[in-house]
Order: C-alpha cells, then sequence, then structure tokens
C-alpha cells in the first residue's frame, strides 16, 4: 500500500502573512503555489486540508475594509479550487471578533488521522507554535513531521524539533537567518506563485 503524504495548513496564519507581504493588491494563487512547493521538494501530497474563518462584515465598512474582505474572498477561492483539498470554515464570534473552531479542529485532526495511521508523512503549514504539542502527540507514533512557514509568519520553536521550510518571496528576502543549516530553504519569484492582481 502507497504510502501517503498529507497537508494541513493554518489557512488564517498564512492568508495574514502573505497579506502582510502584498496588501491588498495581490494575493497568493494557492494552487500554483502547492505545485511550485511539490515540484522543489519533489512530493506530492496526497490530501491538503485547509483551516480557516471569513472575516465578518461590518456594518459601516470603509473603504480598506472592503479591499480586505475582497482580497481574503480571491485569495480562498484558489484554496477551494486546489485539488485534493478540503476546506473547513470556523467561525467568528459575534461578541469579540476572534476567530473559533479553526485551531481546535486542525489539532483534532492531525492527532486523528495519524492515530488512524491515515498518512506517514505530515506537513504542517503553520507559523503558531500553539501546534507543537500536537506534533509532539504524534511524534512517538514514528511518522515523518515536517513544518512549513511563509518566511514572516516563522514558527521559531518547530525549528529545533523537526525539520523546518521556509519559502519567501524573492522580493521580501531580507532576513538572513533564513539561511542558517537547521532551515530548508528555496526562493519563490512573484511569478512562479503567480500574485495575481485581485
Amino acid at each position: 500500500m502507497k504510502s501517503k503524504t498529507y497537508l494541513f495548513v493554518d489557512g488564517s496564519n498564512l492568508y495574514g502573512g502573505q497579506y502582510e507581504l502584498f496588501g491588498p493588491s495581490k494575493y497568493l494563487d494557492f494552487d500554483k503555489f502547492i505545485k511550485e512547493i511539490e515540484d522543489n521538494l519533489q512530493i506530492n501530497f496526497d490530501k491538503i486540508f485547509f483551516y480557516a474563518s471569513y472575516s465578518p462584515k461590518p456594518k459601516n465598512i470603509t473603504k480598506k475594509q472592503k479591499l480586505y474582505l475582497k482580497n481574503e474572498g480571491l485569495f480562498y477561492k484558489s484554496v477551494k479550487n486546489t485539488k485534493n483539498t478540503t476546506f473547513f470554515t470556523g467561525y467568528r464570534s459575534k461578541t469579540s471578533g476572534k476567530e473559533k473552531e479553526v485551531d481546535v479542529k486542525l489539532t483534532a485532526d492531525l492527532v486523528s488521522f495519524a492515530y488512524q495511521k491515515k498518512f506517514e508523512k505530515v506537513f504542517l503549514f503553520s507559523g503558531d507554535a500553539d501546534f507543537l504539542q500536537a506534533l509532539f502527540t504524534i511524534k512517538s507514533l514514528s511518522k515523518h513531521i515536517y513544518v512549513m512557514c511563509i518566511q514572516n509568519k516563522v514558527m521559531y520553536r518547530a525549528t529545533f524539533h523537526f525539520k523546518t521550510y521556509i519559502f519567501g518571496i524573492e522580493e521580501y528576502l531580507k532576513l538572513k537567518f533564513l539561511r542558517f543549516q537547521k532551515f530548508e530553504y528555496f526562493k519563490l519569484k512573484e511569478k512562479d506563485v503567480s500574485c495575481k492582481m485581485s
């Protein structure tokens, strides 16, 4: 039986990171970004699980908020158009506006699927160190565990425990520590990941 490779994506974290880099006028084409990763690392994701929630639309919306919501919608649309991808949609608290269910669902699926032996290799794409405990939990199951981050959302603590890939967009590469031996690293040019105009 073929060993499976799964990718779990902290979608809100990834979206926030790419928005910091590109602003409201561009967004990362998720499908092409995944293909670029697979080509560079010579892997194939059998399944991708993406976890995020849509930002609420304010009653008195500003132009800046409109641009943000449009950009977010286009980015998540590119995720949903990516093959073998399951998109889990959480929700936002009506009182605090904070994201709910997303991190818990990702953690539960990651641990549950590991114990069910659904994958042999697992990649977690997130810059949030809160997920480290889930990775430590499944480490004892002899799974191959890898962490991925975008260059402005790096899970620093993960680099001491798991092989970590940090993906950067060429014009934003200013942090020298990306080249440390602990990290696996490659450049992604804007044209390679199709930062589309929204």
